[in-house]
């Protein structure tokens, strides 16, 4: 036998098959939310997976402050960023960054999950995070998709 009765499809950007997909995320745990829609985005829930390329699907999560935090971690939970000059750490708790704006509690928790390099930056591009449950993607059609409990 010379040849295999098979081959190997690598997706790549032109022809992976990319859906719109809505989540809500109104009482679902940030964590489990989160690792959803990081492994949608990624297309790891496809046979054709490939780990190099951008084959996963646009994901559109509605509702993003009502997100659930269990335990003390409203308070507890901190989000630490720099400014770049000396003694300028600042450090926010998860209740404050919701008052502030409640959509980059998500967008820190999926973005800690996609892979750390250009591939993961372009992954994160897939990604839109809505306060509230109106959203401008209407002409795309977004399919609703249910995280099971």
């Amino acid at each position: 036998m010379d040849t295999l009765s098979y081959k190997t499809v690598s997706v790549n950007k032109a022809n992976a098959d990319k859906k719109w997909l809505l989540i809500d995320a109104e009482g679902q745990p940030l964590g489990r939310l989160a690792s959803n829609v990081a492994s949608l985005i990624r297309g790891k829930h496809k046979t054709n997976f490939t780990p190099h390329a951008d084959c996963g699907d646009y994901v559109i999560v509605i509702n993003a402050e009502k997100v659930a935090l269990s335990g003390n971690k409203w308070d507890d939970k901190e989000y630490i960023r720099h400014t770049g000059y000396p003694g300028g750490q600042r450090v926010r708790t998860a209740r404050e960054v919701m008052k502030r704006k409640p959509a980059d509690l998500v967008e820190k928790a999926v973005r800690g999950m996609l892979p750390k390099n250009s591939l993961g930056r372009d992954l994160f591009r897939n990604m839109h995070v809505v306060v509230g449950s109106e959203h401008k993607y209407e002409a795309q059609k977004p399919e609703k998709y249910e995280i099971k409990k």
